[in-house]
């Protein structure tokens, strides 16, 4: 008996289908798009803002701008040299952020060291800023208002509420802390109820938090970081890490014995973090237009 075959015979988890979930919203998100068009005119536009050519960002960006495509969104791309400064950079996105032909901007992420990464976000109007990545959407997150949440911590949440995950009350551990990803997702979670834990890389005694987690979430950015024995039996764990060799945060097979609910990677917060972008493009194509989602 092989140790794949093993390791599949022991797995007692759920996967929650990112990919699927993805879809779905996808096309609900096209049917929207496709109303924009016939009321306005115009179809919902995303700017694409990629700075260098980074190998792995031209992919990611290549693959929004398809899914784009698929769900009647346009898209303008606009490539960037890796020498451009903080200046130029900002320059660039105010004026997609003047433009009325724009309806969400995207800054491909990371940006080559010597730019202030804060600073070019910060150049996004919050009424375009789809991908969440601005103070005022950080805000909006942590106050419980409405506007643009991080693209893949409200992917995150919508696998939880696809799942029927009842947060009140449990204990969430987010095991990383970048403002796009582990702050914000621990403020969502903390909005549901859930009673919530940061760690990272330098916790001391990380396992024994981990241990303690009904909703774990990995954003660490370290490959197989979090592994199986730490994973309180029955819990909900969320892989937001994407590694080398398609391997996420945490390791697999020894969590997959233990939670009642586990994402794959790939084909689990990844596909979410992309419906979530194109999802709130055509929300803020919308507004632009005057227009509220529940009435077209």
């Amino acid at each position: 008996m092989t140790t794949q075959t093993t390791a599949q015979q022991a797995r007692t988890a759920t996967l929650m289908d990112g990919t699927a979930l993805a879809r779905r919203i996808s096309e609900r998100t096209a049917e929207y798009a496709a109303k924009i068009t016939e009321r306005t005119g115009t179809a919902p536009c995303l700017a694409t803002v990629l700075v260098g050519e980074d190998p792995a960002s031209v992919t990611y960006v290549r693959m929004k701008q398809n899914r784009c495509a698929k769900a009647g969104i346009t898209s303008r791309h606009v490539e960037l040299p890796a020498a451009t400064t903080t200046e130029e950079l900002v320059a660039t996105l105010t004026a997609l952020s003047e433009d009325p032909e724009i309806s969400g901007i995207l800054l491909q992420h990371p940006v080559p060291h010597h730019i202030d990464e804060r600073a070019a976000f910060e150049a996004i109007a919050p009424g375009k800023d789809v991908d969440g990545v601005t103070m005022h959407s950080f805000a909006a997150m942590g106050f419980g208002l409405p506007g643009f949440v991080s693209c893949t911590p409200g992917g995150i949440m919508r696998l939880l509420e696809a799942y029927d995950v009842d947060l009140t009350g449990k204990h969430a551990v987010v095991v990383g802390r970048s403002a796009i990803l582990g702050k914000p997702a621990g403020m969502l979670l903390l909005e549901q109820n859930a009673t919530v834990t940061y760690c990272h890389s330098r916790t001391v005694d990380l396992p024994s938090i981990v241990r303690q987690a009904d909703v774990l979430v990995a954003a660490v950015g370290k490959a197989e970081f979090i592994r199986g024995e730490d994973i309180k039996p029955g819990a909900v764990v969320l892989d937001a890490g994407y590694n080398e060799g398609n391997v996420g945060d945490v390791h697999f097979e020894s969590a997959a014995a233990r939670a009642s609910l586990i994402t794959p990677v790939p084909g689990g917060v990844g596909p979410m973090t992309i419906a979530v972008l194109l999802e709130q493009t055509v929300q803020a194509a919308a507004a632009q237009a005057g227009l509220a989602l529940a009435d077209l």
